[in-house]
């Protein structure tokens, strides 16, 4: 069995204070990691309405009458109720972050400032308060109060040009990829905001957009445009692609039985490996690209003779970069991922729970758990009030 660290009371972040105002996806997100890795975070939340991600589905799963995207979200954390543009609980609230390490936000640029919570008006009650701020487009220019939504992001950004084929209208990837890089590289800030924080006394604030995060994403193939002299934008391969600006073989190839993904091979000897004598003649890397179109046909045509585990065999006796395609349930029954121990069960209360995955990160070799499901709008008002005398603000 994995050995476990209970980030309830064991994490490395043990004894930080995380106010979370944010919503939905990005901000909860960077919140979330770092619950996992022990801080206390404290998710704001509007009376009786709550984060509007409580109400946001996917497709129709619940476990007990519960969301399972907000407890994907949002577990492992505790929630105080209070009405913003209510003097008193914006008071309450006030002294709660005075006393915070770290302050999350996602609203649109100016709302907090209208709320008396931007960052110049925290860091005079904590200066060294780190506060990040996770925006749609960034803060200034004509887009910074458009909706910061994933698939609009994912839109603006260029990233729908490198999926699919040739002929394919523009595709977008089939996650919330702009929200959970953004919240990932929010942590990031953060955490590098907590050590200059603990070295000068100094708080910062940390700012990121969906869009940045996404352009980040893409610095690979932005880069080789960039110093493009002919400027020429991505190429989707016709035939199987997988990277606009890869050569052939680099795809996703049908079998007999299933498919099969190949990454950088030389395609003269690939074609070696597997019998193909029409891929020989390939022996110029020039030709990998120029005529990759070419190339995966006759490939694609090939691997359909055999089945997945025929052609798996040669690929590894020969150390060819190719994976078989596995769909989840083939992925749950590898050994490999079994090894991972990367499920953990959330605790509903009266005997239901809910299955959810773990923090990716090891420490020392201890995977990093915890039962605690999301908490019930203002679940925590009574205990925070009572630990941070906030009634008496």
């Amino acid at each position: 069995m994995t050995p476990t660290i209970d980030t309830r009371d064991k994490g490395m972040l043990d004894g930080l204070l995380v106010v979370d105002f944010s919503q939905f996806l990005a901000g909860p997100l960077a919140g979330l990691k770092l619950a996992d890795m022990g801080a206390r975070v404290i998710k704001v939340e509007r009376p009786e309405v709550g984060d509007l991600c409580r109400y946001l589905y996917l497709t129709d799963v619940e476990v007990h009458g519960a969301n399972t995207l907000f407890h994907a979200i949002n577990r492992n954390k505790q929630s105080y109720s209070a009405n913003l543009k209510d003097a008193e609980d914006l008071e309450r609230v006030k002294a709660l972050c005075a006393k915070a390490d770290v302050i999350i936000q996602n609203f649109r640029p100016g709302i907090m400032k209208k709320l008396g919570l931007d960052y110049d008006q925290v860091k005079a009650i904590n200066p060294k308060v780190v506060y990040a701020s996770i925006s749609g487009y960034g803060e200034e220019g004509d887009w910074q109060n458009l909706p910061g939504q994933d698939l609009l992001a994912q839109a603006r950004s260029g990233l729908l040009w490198l999926s699919g084929n040739a002929e394919d209208t523009p595709t977008a990837m089939g996650l919330a990829v702009a929200d959970q890089l953004a919240g990932n590289i929010a942590v990031q800030g953060i955490l590098a905001g907590l050590i200059n924080s603990a070295r000068n006394g100094q708080g910062v604030h940390v700012q990121t957009s969906l869009l940045e995060a996404l352009v980040d994403f893409q610095f690979e193939v932005l880069t080789t445009h960039l110093n493009d002299e002919k400027k020429r934008l991505p190429q989707r391969s016709e035939v199987n692609n997988a990277h606009a600006y890869l050569s052939a073989p680099y795809g996703v190839y049908q079998t007999k039985d299933g498919f099969i993904a190949i990454a950088m091979t030389p395609v003269d000897k690939l074609g070696a490996f597997i019998s193909c004598d029409a891929l020989l003649a390939f022996d110029n890397e020039k030709q990998w690209f120029e005529q990759r179109d070419e190339i995966k046909t006759i490939l694609a045509d090939h691997l359909k003779t055999q089945t997945t585990s025929y052609w798996m065999e040669i690929f590894v006796a020969h150390d060819v970069w190719a994976s078989e395609v596995l769909d989840w349930p083939q992925l749950f029954k590898s050994t490999s991922f079994k090894n991972l121990d990367f499920f953990q069960d959330l605790d509903l209360g009266e005997g239901h729970s809910m299955k959810a995955i773990r923090s990716p990160i090891r420490i020392n070799g201890d995977v990093l758990k915890s039962s605690r499901p999301a908490p019930s709008i203002g679940e925590h008002n009574a205990e925070i009030n009572r630990e941070f005398n906030l009634m008496e603000v």
